[in-house]
């Protein structure tokens, strides 16, 4: 398994074509979207539990979540300050979007020696965040394969996927004669 986010990065683009061929298999597979599913859940609480998001945090340093107004009441209050005092120091609202927002810089200003500061109050992209346990996950393909790139459990949950799934076809019957 791999952890070391440098070595991540490097694999995941050198993999890139590799992870973009796979999409396209698991999208047109005659697996069914459930299945697949299934096999993203079972193999992120298997990988999940070797790692230690603590040691990397890399999501805090990379992403910035959506916040919707409720998301960030709930921080802002936490923390004593007023909403528009929240809203100047720490969020832009996103173009295009009526009522989403999102952290003002990177890494999260919330990022305190790996630990988020408002953990009890994070916006629901955090808690949910790597997404590997949602349904149809095919579907966010495009999703999965950027995050390869960011976090060790997305990277190593799509290679076993690759390898439980793709590489074994792979041998057996692609370039059969």
């Amino acid at each position: 398994m791999e952890i070391n986010i440098s070595k991540i990065k490097e694999i995941s683009k050198k993999n890139k074509d590799e992870n973009w061929e796979f999409s396209s298999i698991l999208q047109c597979s005659t697996i069914s979207s459930k299945i697949v599913d299934k096999m993203f859940r079972t193999l992120y609480k298997e990988v999940a539990s070797h790692i230690d998001c603590t040691d990397c945090a890399n999501c805090c340093r990379e992403l910035g979540p959506s916040l919707n107004m409720e998301e960030i009441e709930r921080i802002a209050n936490s923390m004593g300050i007023s909403i528009d005092y929240f809203k100047k120091k720490y969020i832009l609202k996103i173009p295009l979007e009526e009522k989403e927002y999102m952290f003002n810089k990177s890494p999260c200003p919330f990022l305190l020696n790996n630990r988020c500061s408002c953990y009890e109050y994070r916006p629901q992209a955090c808690i949910s965040y790597p997404h590997l346990q949602r349904k149809h996950v095919t579907a966010k393909l495009e999703r999965v394969i950027k995050n390869c790139s960011i976090c060790p459990i997305v990277f190593n949950v799509y290679e076993k996927l690759k390898d439980k799934v793709w590489h074994r076809d792979k041998k057996n019957n692609y370039g059969k004669k």
